[in-house]
């Protein structure tokens, strides 16, 4: 149930705060998401927030003994493409881009060894 006062805000009720990410090389895998775009706004030796648009934050965890995986979100761009060359050209290696039904996405891994999935916009609505 939305409160009165939000009645007439288009925007879904919820939105995700923090999402968190253990790595095993934090400075190499902070570097990676501030190269991505993400706004580092908190640093301390074993933790560092980073937020993204709609002011999501990510919480990188420094934990040398993380074992490499899939990471449990994805990322949403603009310009799927321009990502994926940035990336490239940054010495990453990027996947080819997968053309879905609904939006398109690549994978890359990031330093600590998480694969990161990057996804073209499947926003419908206000945000």
């Amino acid at each position: 149930m939305t409160p009165n006062n939000l009645q007439s805000d288009e925007r879904p009720p919820i939105w995700i705060g923090h999402v968190s990410l253990n790595v095993s090389d934090f400075k190499k895998s902070l570097d990676f998401f501030e190269f991505v775009g993400m706004l580092k706004v908190a640093e301390f030796p074993d933790l560092a927030v980073l937020e993204l648009r709609g002011g999501t934050h990510l919480v990188l965890r420094n934990k040398p003994e993380a074992a490499p995986g899939q990471a449990s979100f994805d990322l949403m761009v603009d310009d799927l493409k321009a990502q994926q060359v940035a990336l490239q050209e940054a010495g990453y290696a990027p996947s080819e881009i997968r053309e879905g039904r609904i939006h398109s996405v690549f994978d890359v891994s990031e330093p600590s060894g998480n694969i990161i999935s990057f996804y073209d916009s499947h926003v419908v609505g206000p945000v």
